[in-house]
C-alpha cells in the first residue's frame, strides 16, 4: 500500500476516568462496544487492523466493498466494527466471527453483517493528519465519510456535556458502554491513553466457584464467578481479575479452605471433569453457561481453572452486560461473609432500558 501512515498502527487510548471531564473545547462522542479496527484503503486495497495490531479483513468479508464506497480512494480511519442485534449492539456476535472455517465467517457474513462506525482519521490522499487537533481531523472525517449509507457510520459528536450526560443514560441500553471525551486540540498518539473515557460501573454480589493460576504460577489470577437463575441453575457469568502481586498471593490462602472437596457436588462438575480428561470444553447441558472454552484470539492460552466450593460471596464492581454475563472482567471489591450464596441471583443485576440502536447512530 502506497499510504503516509501504514499498518501496522497501534490505536490511540483513553484512560478511564470518573466523571465526564467538563474542561473548555471537549468533544464528547459515544463509546462503541466492539471490535476496535483501523482501516487501510489504497484504491481497491482495503486492510483491517485490529487493536493488537492483527489482520481483521479475513473475518468481515462483508466490509471492504462499503468501505471502498464510502471512503476517499486512499485514506486511513480510525473505528469501531459493531454488529447490531434484536436489542443493541451484539458482542457474542462479533466473537463468532473470529472461526479458522472461511466458510463458517461468509455463513455468519450474511447472517449478522457487520457494520464500521468511524471517529477518526489518520490520513488522506497524501496528508499525514496525526499531528494535526482533533477539530481538524473531524473536519476532515465528516467530509470523507459525511452522512454515507449504512453500513459505513460517522460517529456522533457533541460539544455540549448534557448531551453527552443524556448519551450515557440514554444509549446504554442500545450496548454502548459509556462516553469519550477528546480535548480539542488532541494530536494522534498511537498506542497512548491520551483520550477520556467515562463507563458504567456498578457491583453485584456473586458466588466465586472456582479460580485460575495466574500465568506466572504466583497466586491467583482470576476469580470464577457464578448466579444463579430462578430455577436454581448456577451460572458462570465472568471473572474477577487484575489482581496486585500481593492480592493474588494473599488469595491462595483466602480460597483454600473452598478447595478441599470441591468437586465433588460441584455444580459445574461436567465441564471440570470433560477439561480434566481433554475431551472437550463447555459441556454440561440445560442451557447452563459454564467457565470454559479457549480464546478466540490466543488458541494457546490456558483456560483451564480448579473449582471451589461455591460457600463464598464476592462483590464485585462491573460496568455492563453481555447478554447473561458481565461484557468485561470484574473486580473484586469485598468478601461478603453476611451474604448466603443462594441469594446470589440474576434479579440483583441493573438492566438497561433497550434503546434502539439506530437513535444512537442517528444522534
Amino acid at each position: 500500500m502506497d499510504l503516509p501512515v501504514v499498518p501496522p498502527v497501534a490505536p490511540m487510548l483513553a484512560k478511564l476516568v470518573r466523571e465526564l471531564p467538563t474542561a473548555a473545547g471537549m468533544r464528547y462522542e459515544p463509546k462503541w462496544d466492539g471490535f476496535r479496527c483501523i482501516v487501510f484503503r489504497d484504491g481497491d486495497e482495503v486492510e483491517l487492523a485490529s487493536r493488537n495490531e492483527r489482520p481483521l479483513t479475513r473475518y468481515f468479508p462483508e466490509l471492504p466493498a462499503p468501505l471502498r464506497a464510502a471512503l476517499p480512494e486512499r485514506a486511513v480511519v480510525d473505528g469501531e466494527i459493531v454488529i447490531a442485534g434484536a436489542k443493541g449492539l451484539d458482542f457474542d456476535a462479533l466473537l463468532q466471527r473470529i472461526h479458522p472455517a472461511v466458510s463458517r465467517i461468509n455463513s455468519l457474513a450474511e447472517q449478522t453483517p457487520a457494520s464500521f462506525v468511524a471517529f477518526d482519521v489518520l490520513a488522506v490522499g497524501d496528508d499525514d493528519l496525526r499531528r494535526r487537533p482533533f477539530s481538524e481531523r473531524r473536519a476532515v472525517l465528516e467530509e470523507a465519510v459525511g452522512a454515507g449509507p449504512p453500513p459505513v457510520h460517522l460517529t456522533p459528536l457533541t460539544t455540549d456535556v448534557e448531551v453527552a450526560r443524556d448519551w450515557f443514560t440514554r444509549f446504554e441500553g442500545a450496548g454502548l458502554d459509556g462516553v469519550i471525551a477528546k480535548p480539542v486540540d488532541l494530536a494522534y498518539v498511537e498506542g497512548k491513553r491520551v483520550m477520556l473515557k467515562v463507563k458504567h460501573e456498578r457491583t453485584a454480589d456473586c458466588v466465586v466457584a472456582g479460580f485460575r493460576w495466574h500465568k506466572d504460577g504466583d497466586g491467583v489470577g482470576s476469580l470464577l464467578l457464578g448466579l444463579y437463575d430462578d430455577a436454581g441453575t448456577l451460572h458462570h457469568v465472568g471473572v474477577a481479575t487484575s489482581f496486585a502481586a500481593a492480592r493474588r498471593r494473599a488469595l491462595v490462602d483466602e480460597v483454600a479452605p473452598l478447595r478441599e472437596g470441591a468437586l465433588e457436588g460441584h455444580p459445574w462438575r461436567s465441564w471440570a471433569e470433560a477439561e480434566s480428561e481433554r475431551s472437550g470444553a463447555g459441556g454440561g447441558g440445560g442451557g447452563q453457561r459454564m467457565p470454559g472454552g479457549a480464546s478466540r484470539w490466543n488458541a494457546g492460552k490456558n483456560a483451564a481453572w480448579e473449582p471451589l466450593r461455591p460457600e463464598r460471596v464476592a462483590e464485585v464492581s462491573y460496568d455492563n452486560l453481555q447478554g447473561d454475563r458481565f461484557r468485561h472482567a470484574t473486580h473484586l471489591v469485598r468478601w461478603r461473609p453476611d451474604r448466603d450464596p443462594s441469594s446470589c441471583t440474576y434479579a440483583q443485576l441493573d438492566r438497561p432500558v433497550p434503546e434502539e440502536l439506530a437513535r444512537a447512530l442517528g444522534a
